[in-house]
């Protein structure tokens, strides 16, 4: 909402700000300079904490839903990615771009800092409220994260030990899991950064060869959903359907 306000208020500077994303989109020493440096790498690591697409951690709360079609939360999930990074993105760029503030002063060697670059944008326009803004959204933002990851780890703990976890034992779970948010959060930035992206990377190397592995089961759930919408019915999905005849959990 606070970027759709700073742009509004900057409503004038829009060709200025199409003109800085175009010219730089296409110009080619930047071009080059991106994949032999590190912006490409850098990119790609930084769109994974925006949307998780292909990490296979999403699923962990995907597979909670309750729905008559696997292809209904697929469709939810393909949302979400599209909301994450086109949309929420796109506007953080654009609350940078359509103000005056020089990003070449938030530039220090290799480094960017980002986070200031965004505070000051949007103190350039809202004034104080808006690095206050700011601060209270990320705590949030954090907040919920944390209580959605640690979600997903007691999910997959159960799973692995195929039986809910016993009260002493969750009480440990959450004690380790505190004092991991208390090491990262008096970490030095690059240290927390360098371990987190080390961690997904491993995270897409296990998962990309499961996707590949399961892409022919996944387009053969997209043909059921398609013909069952086609022929004017709310999709229902059985496993046998689609030729899967071993033993599920659901949709038997």
């Amino acid at each position: 909402m606070d970027t759709l306000v700073v742009i509004l208020m900057n409503i004038k500077n829009v060709p200025h700000m199409f003109q800085l994303i175009f010219a730089n989109a296409f110009d080619f020493k930047a071009i080059f300079g991106g994949f032999t440096g590190s912006c490409i790498m850098f990119g790609v690591k930084r769109g994974l904490y925006s949307n998780e697409a292909g990490m296979g951690s999403a699923p962990n709360a995907a597979a909670t839903a309750d729905v008559s079609h696997p292809v209904k939360q697929g469709l939810v999930q393909m949302l979400s990615v599209f909301i994450d990074t086109l949309l929420i993105c796109s506007t953080t760029a654009f609350l940078c771009l359509i103000t005056d503030v020089d990003p070449q002063k938030y530039i220090a060697g290799d480094t960017a800092n980002a986070a200031g670059y965004v505070q000051a944008a949007i103190h350039s326009t809202l004034g104080n409220f808006g690095p206050i803004f700011i601060a209270i959204s990320m705590f949030f933002f954090a907040f919920t994260t944390l209580i959605g990851n640690y979600s997903y780890c007691e999910g997959c703990l159960a799973f692995v030990l195929k039986r809910n976890l016993k009260r002493q034992e969750a009480l440990v779970f959450r004690c380790i899991a505190i004092v991991l948010i208390y090491v990262g959060a008096v970490s030095q930035a690059d240290l927390v950064w360098n371990m987190a992206d080390m961690a997904q990377g491993f995270m897409v190397i296990t998962n990309m060869p499961v996707i590949l592995f399961l892409g022919g089961t996944a387009v053969r759930c997209l043909n059921d959903y398609r013909k069952q919408k086609h022929a004017g019915l709310d999709p229902h999905f059985i496993a046998s359907d689609i030729g899967i005849h071993d033993e599920t959990d659901f949709w038997k």
